[in-house]
């Protein structure tokens, strides 16, 4: 896929689109660096841009877009990016391991996208699918989230097939089963295929971390407080309006980012994003998008302690910052039902 070199920010792309970003000379340039190429479930951060909600905080915020060759999280430590859009907390836990200072102030989703793909009907429950013959697992997902399956569930190393993103053997093999991120491979196996794949979301299966977490240097959070209350709320408004309001202008700028992106793949991720309660579910329908609690992050620390995935003595309790969430900021911009 493609990446613009040139990345959104609310100066720079406010005239193209027409945007109104109130008190714009006052503003204070800050960089949020993403974790890959520009798609919808960025939407939020991108929205916030689009509509002025950062700049009437007082912040010009420029989206950098990650991608194959960009390592956003690096820049962050290296002091040249502001704010990043974290993977989920394993991420955290193994800075805190490294004794790097990055702290996450914000949970943009309360679910992890993760899914496992099969063939309609191969399967009744999560744990059927120990009952498949194979499951293509990425190196990464095997050591993380696989670990977590073979403790909970009982998956065993010879059920794994190894997964180069090539979805063919999967599409192949009847009773083989995929690694997949909900608004991704669940699409294009439709659209290769012409069946709707069966989508275990390992989320409702009790893989419990929050994912797509705004993060940013400890320093930041002790020395611009105001700063970071404001990127994060200004973000969590920016979800609520991407999802329940009108986001053209936001998708407008994602295809400006990433001209790969279609309208077709950025509506298939919106529903996936709303009907599986990936940014809107849980705790935020009483503490708004964006909600962490200490309680979810040492629930899933345990259970990746118990599969393996993370050593007991990690200081898990120093990676968060709950300061600037959990208000019910921007519940208000929920349309009623």
């Amino acid at each position: 896929m493609l990446m613009k070199s040139r990345p959104a920010s609310a100066t720079a792309l406010a005239a193209v689109f027409g945007l109104a970003t109130p008190a714009m000379a006052q503003t204070v340039p800050v960089v949020f660096g993403t974790n890959w190429l520009a798609q919808a479930e960025h939407g939020g951060f991108y929205q916030a841009v689009a509509d002025g909600t950062y700049a009437a905080c007082g912040l010009d915020v420029t989206i950098q877009p990650g991608g194959p060759q960009v390592n956003n999280r690096a820049l962050m430590i290296a002091g040249k990016v502001d704010y990043h859009m974290g993977g989920n907390l394993l991420e955290a836990f193994s800075a805190a391991q490294e004794g790097i200072p990055i702290v996450a102030v914000a949970a943009a989703f309360q679910k992890e996208p993760q899914v496992i793909l099969t063939r309609p009907g191969k399967a009744k429950s999560f744990e059927d699918l120990k009952n498949l013959e194979k499951i293509l697992i990425g190196d990464q997902g095997y050591a993380s989230f696989y670990q977590w399956m073979k403790a909970a569930y009982g998956f065993t190393d010879e059920q794994r097939e190894v997964y180069t993103y090539n979805p063919a053997p999967f599409i192949a093999n009847e009773n083989w089963g995929m690694q997949g991120y909900l608004s991704s491979e669940p699409y294009f196996v439709a659209k290769e295929t012409g069946w709707e794949p069966d989508v275990w979301l390992i989320a409702d299966a009790g893989y419990s971390t929050y994912s797509t977490l705004i993060e940013t240097m400890a320093d930041t959070v002790a020395t611009k407080p105001e700063q970071v209350a404001c990127f994060v709320e200004g973000s969590i408004k920016g979800w609520y309006n991407y999802l329940y309001n009108d986001n053209s202008a936001a998708n407008a700028m994602i295809k400006t980012d990433n001209p790969e992106m279609t309208d077709e793949a950025i509506a298939y991720a919106i529903e996936k994003m709303k009907s599986a309660g990936i940014v809107d579910s849980g705790d935020t329908e009483t503490m708004g998008i964006g909600a962490m609690t200490e309680a979810k992050v040492k629930d899933f620390f345990d259970k990746m302690v118990t599969a393996g995935v993370v050593s007991a003595d990690v200081d898990w309790a120093s990676t968060i910052n709950t300061t600037f969430v959990n208000k019910g900021v921007g519940m208000d911009l929920k349309p009623k039902m």
